[in-house]
């Protein structure tokens, strides 16, 4: 480095590498100009910081002892200039040469080499360089620094450079403790020479900031970050005004949970769930709702990586000092340490959706209602959790009666004797489920049946396909043999060395199911006789092992009825009123047109029974003619 003296004033030049390092500084470290606020504010606190340690042990030999810790902000429209000035530590000239002069001093050398070696992109090298205070001249022609230390004995410095690879210093007179910034803007910069826009920018990067903001002799950093707060000292009007505040956001919260933690990191959070569900009101998918902060300094706002995506509807804060930033402080670095910094914040938020439900099972009704398709959406898609998650399903029940739920650990706990699976049926209402055919055997044994009511349930069963050692199954199941006396039953028959011979009434109801299977066609894969139907004439049963039922209904109306139905049986109820006379006519005229119609109709009402899509012309028509044939022609 060379020195140039001139009168007062030292020219000091750096060397040429040097120079090719601001120059990246300047115009490729940083995605977006704004960030120079973020960052020459984030140095003014360390200045504070700085002061009050300071103050604490050297009250005596302190200058302007008195000052308030603060940052003051002025912006000059006609000037064109930004002025940033903090009462914090200050600088000697030689520390101004040190400090401001970092990116010659603190492996810049090292920095360009690594740069060069690994073909990098340069916000992907990690390293303390010293580079946020150059971030000024992204948008400023020159910019100058008064600054006087903290001791009572320390000479003021002028320090300007124009940022083309040299700078002036010199000591000066009457300059109060701390630092003063000023950047004269670039003419395609001036707005930032505007109030408001520096405001929002505070607002956006800094409000969290521990000392006062000014712009122009108004406060702007005013809500509190409530995460640094014990949460016995939290007033619940702050926490609404702090949720609103980061969440963007009119509503109030409904739950909010406060984690600290010093291990694997040094963590402390404050997150949300908001009283609305925008998604659920028809709005666009969710953006993630939680930032990322360094002590208190924004770094990323909705991070993806944070939290898992089914968790999107949260909102909040999480800071930590210990996060690895790239050189920037734009992105997080370390994927590992981010990886597991996101597995402790899933299992905690998910073991407080746990407490709460146990605490107001009804507030937390009112929850899963809201925003239990993002439940729903994690135990179909988190392994890791995917157990832990099932813990908070809710769903109705024929023991709950409408508007109650019972969630899976509660519907083992009161399982009867025998029972060894848990058992669901879909449909798009309660009053259609209980309707159908699908309970009366299960009832009977006096087993609960969770009602799910919408078509992703199917899809999340599905894949949990167990819960706490438990089957999942559907009660439209194709040979859903039951726990208990029936499947004793059945391993009696089959011990046995003889099976009975099949009685007359057997075999006539298995050649009644093979000529509605004639007439049916390909309307149906099979007809069988049904060892679960009690009181309906008949149902559609899933044969499909990796679709149920519930899953086709959902499919095929997505595509308006013109997907076909898959592999579905229909069983039959020989003893049925309407089986019986079915019977009679078949057998009296196997071509009886009304018989046929009635075979017809039959499927169409199991059907509807199963919540699918059935024609209402062809099901009109078939109606018509069985009319017509009953009331006989004229």
């Amino acid at each position: 480095m060379s020195e140039e003296k001139t009168q007062k004033t030292q020219t000091m030049q750096f060397e040429a590498e040097v120079s090719q390092l601001l120059n990246i500084v300047i115009n490729s470290l940083y995605t977006d100009n704004e960030i120079f606020v973020r960052e020459l504010i984030s140095n003014a606190s360390d200045a504070l910081e700085k002061a009050r340690h300071f103050q604490l042990t050297n009250k005596d030999s302190m200058v302007d002892s008195d000052l308030p810790l603060e940052i003051k902000i002025r912006v000059d429209e006609d000037a064109k200039t930004f002025e940033i000035a903090d009462t914090g530590i200050g600088m000697t000239r030689d520390e101004a040469v040190r400090n401001l002069g970092t990116i010659a001093h603190s492996g810049s050398k090292e920095f360009l080499s690594s740069l060069k070696e690994n073909g990098s992109d340069i916000k992907d090298l990690i390293g303390q360089f010293g580079v946020g205070f150059y971030s000024a001249f992204m948008v400023g022609k020159k910019v100058t620094v008064h600054s006087r230390a903290v001791a009572k004995d320390a000479a003021p410095v002028v320090w300007s450079s124009a940022g083309t690879g040299n700078f002036d210093i010199r000591e000066t007179e009457d300059l109060p403790r701390g630092t003063t910034i000023t950047v004269d803007l670039k003419d395609d910069e001036t707005r930032y020479a505007k109030a408001d826009e520096i405001k929002e920018l505070i607002k956006k990067f800094s409000n969290f900031v521990a000392y006062p903001i000014f712009v122009n002799d108004e406060q702007v950093n005013t809500v509190q970050p409530l995460w640094t707060k014990n949460p016995s000292e939290i007033s619940e009007d702050e926490l609404k005004e702090f949720y609103r505040f980061i969440g963007n956001a009119f509503d109030e919260p409904m739950y909010h949970y406060q984690f600290n933690a010093d291990a694997p990191l040094s963590i402390r959070s404050i997150l949300f769930v908001p009283g609305q569900n925008m998604e659920l009101m028809g709005m666009n998918r969710l953006d993630p709702g939680v930032s990322l902060y360094c002590r208190r300094v924004l770094i990323q706002s909705e991070v993806e990586e944070l939290l898992p995506d089914y968790f999107r509807f949260v909102k909040g804060v999480v800071d930590s000092e210990d996060l690895p930033l790239n050189i920037s402080r734009e992105t997080m670095q370390d994927s590992a340490l981010v990886a597991k910094l996101r597995r402790v914040l899933s299992k905690r938020l998910i073991k407080f959706l746990a407490e709460q439900a146990s605490e107001d099972a009804e507030k937390y009704d009112e929850f899963f209602t809201n925003f239990g398709m993002f439940i729903k959406e994690g135990v179909a898609t988190d392994f890791d959790h995917r157990e832990e998650l099932a813990k908070l399903l809710r769903y109705e029940s024929n023991k709950t009666g409408a508007g109650k739920t019972v969630g899976l650990p509660e519907y083992i706990e009161r399982m009867p004797e025998g029972q060894k699976a848990i058992y669901y049926i879909s449909g798009p209402s309660r009053e259609v489920i209980e309707a159908g055919p699908y309970l009366e055997m299960l009832e009977e044994h006096g087993f609960e049946v969770v009602y799910c009511y919408e078509g992703v349930d199917d899809f999340v069963f599905t894949n949990l396909r167990e819960f706490d050692g438990k089957p999942l199954i559907s009660a439209d199941q194709a040979d859903l043999k039951l726990e208990g006396d029936v499947e004793k039953d059945d391993e009696s028959a089959e011990d046995s060395e003889e099976k009975p011979e099949e009685s007359a009434d057997d075999r006539e109801a298995g050649d009644l199911a093979s000529w509605i299977k004639n007439q049916l066609g390909e309307d149906v894969e099979e007809v069988t006789v049904s060892k679960r139907l009690v009181k309906s004439p008949a149902a559609l049963i899933n044969s499909d092992e990796f679709m149920t039922t519930g899953m086709k209904r959902v499919m095929q109306s997505i595509n308006k009825g013109g997907m076909p139905m898959g592999k579905l049986t229909l069983e039959i109820n020989p003893k049925h009123g309407i089986l019986q006379r079915m019977n009679t006519l078949r057998t009296k005229d196997p071509d009886s047109d009304l018989a046929k119609q009635a075979a017809h109709l039959l499927l169409s009402n199991a059907q509807i029974a199963a919540g699918m899509l059935v024609d209402p012309k062809t099901m009109m028509e078939q109606s018509q003619k069985i009319l017509e044939a009953a009331l006989g022609e004229e």
